[in-house]
């Protein structure tokens, strides 16, 4: 027996583990083991007829940076096997995936169903921006499939939602909602970064397209950024591709590599920080001067039941509402030694960020109130820290409240 009759030869017979290290890659002619980089803008041609057949699509290859580039086709075909994607799309930004992944699906006359409980920013694409192009929306209290169903039009073409949701930790259920979309002939997004792939698997709960900020855990040490979509192939290489390509919200192969090098560690880091997180959680719960808890396989989550049932882990994020406000919540943080103040997440390092005045500072209070945003809370993005550290600096800012 040779090796070319091994069958892990197949990337798709191979772990997820396995897949982070080696799937995607593609060695030039010197054989190197780190992903080579490819920094150009332009590729030649052979002929003007092989120039002729790659604009056609009739030959495979690359034709301009702005939509295909070596080193960046690398990490999308990595993250589609981590994933069990049939394709994906690597993008300059989280936000240029979210936008991308609507804009490309929705058409003047459309309309979209999202939970409400979404990113500063992705609800202003949702509220503002798809309007200006004749695209309404309709916002619901995603944690009850029902209400999904009941804002379901002829014109919907796009279910979106988050889960769990930034920053409370709410729950959608995916496989529900997913069903009632499908009926209606509607296509659904779920942004997945607070799960991570390694927590939760949307497309196999019945989801069309799953986004992911890369800036955040893809690369998890605080250095580039980058988005991705990923789903299947008619999607992807349709209206998807076009997109991309005539609006260039392009991936820089220098991100595109960094990101190849975080994804080696993401399961390693990805199960320490939710391993951490759940000890964290646990201990807040127990702390006089913490109202609530908000992390997904908690006892007092009141969706745990479908947090254990849909997520492998309960995150590397939890949420928590400190007593008396916004005074006593700044107090917190300030006092904090090895957590780090930043709007970040999903870094090796602790980070904790008051979204009423950081991440969700826009919305009137009515608003935030209405996604479960108080003035107290506090989300904390757990890093790579030993977890009894970052329990103990918790407790010692709690105390001095």
């Amino acid at each position: 027996m040779t090796k070319s009759n091994n069958p892990l030869f197949d990337p798709k017979r191979r772990a997820a583990s396995t897949q982070m290290v080696h799937g995607g890659t593609e060695r030039s002619q010197h054989g190197e083991t780190s992903e080579a980089m490819f920094v150009n803008s332009g590729f030649v041609y052979e002929t003007s007829a092989d120039a002729e057949a790659r604009f056609k699509n009739r030959q495979p290859g690359h034709i301009y940076g702005r939509f295909s580039n070596p080193t960046v086709e690398m990490f999308q075909n990595r993250m589609a096997l981590i994933e069990g994607a049939e394709a994906a799309r690597g993008l300059a930004t989280g936000m240029a995936a979210v936008t991308t992944a609507l804009m490309s699906q929705v058409r003047a006359g459309d309309h979209v169903v999202a939970a409400r409980a979404l990113f500063g920013s992705c609800r202003y694409v949702i509220e503002e921006y798809l309007p200006r192009w004749g695209v309404t929306s309709t916002l619901v209290d995603g944690r009850d499939p029902q209400n999904f169903a009941d804002a379901m039009r002829p014109e919907t073409k796009v279910v979106f939602f988050e889960s769990p949701t930034n920053p409370t930790l709410e729950l959608v259920d995916i496989a529900a909602v997913s069903e009632i979309a499908h009926a209606h002939g509607a296509k659904v997004i779920i942004d997945n970064v607070f799960a991570t792939a390694m927590n939760q698997s949307p497309l196999e709960l019945g989801a069309d397209l799953v986004v992911y900020s890369a800036t955040k855990h893809i690369d998890g040490q605080g250095r580039v950024l980058g988005g991705v979509i990923l789903g299947s192939q008619e999607l992807i290489g349709g209206d998807i591709h076009t997109f991309i390509r005539q609006t260039g919200p392009s991936m820089s192969p220098f991100n595109a590599w960094t990101l190849l090098k975080g994804l080696e560690t993401l399961e390693l880091r990805v199960e320490k920080q939710s391993r951490s997180a759940a000890q964290i959680a646990e201990a807040l719960a127990q702390h006089k001067k913490v109202e609530r808890v908000f992390y997904p396989h908690h006892k007092d989550h009141p969706q745990v039941d479908l947090g254990q049932r849909q997520m492998k882990t309960g995150s590397t994020l939890v949420a928590f509402e400190v007593k008396g406000g916004q005074a006593n919540a700044f107090a917190v943080s300030d006092a904090l030694a090895v957590i780090l103040i930043s709007n970040n997440l999903g870094d090796a390092k602790s980070i904790i960020t008051h979204p009423t005045t950081t991440t969700h500072q826009r919305f009137d209070e009515e608003v935030r109130l209405d996604m479960g945003i108080r003035p107290g809370l506090l989300r904390l993005s757990v890093g790579l820290e030993d977890p009894e550290d970052l329990i103990a600096d918790l407790m010692y800012a709690l105390d001095q409240v």
